[in-house]
């Protein structure tokens, strides 16, 4: 279920589900949380609200690039436990 919240006038229900249909067509690898529909005479501003996407933090760890250290053998989390870790003073 999207909020939508409406100002400067009313909208139908099928004007409301064409305008997420639109977002859903433009953003199809976005999913909305809200909508703010902002009304002024024939004028229509239109604000999303987007879901938040998780993502993963990506390291370069002895010429790899991983997110986590779990898909490492035993060899190469040795590696990484035997390499040089610099600090910034």
């Amino acid at each position: 279920m999207i909020d939508v919240k409406v100002t400067g006038g009313t909208l139908s229900q099928k004007e409301i589900d064409a305008y997420i249909a639109r977002a859903r067509d433009k953003y199809p690898d976005k999913e909305i949380s809200s909508m703010d529909i902002a009304l002024d005479g024939e004028f229509v501003d239109i604000t999303y609200h987007w879901q938040t996407v998780p993502f993963e933090r990506i390291r370069r760890i002895t010429g790899y690039l991983v997110g986590t250290l779990d898909r490492f053998n035993d060899g190469k989390r040795a590696e990484e436990a035997d390499r040089v870790k610099h600090n910034i003073a």
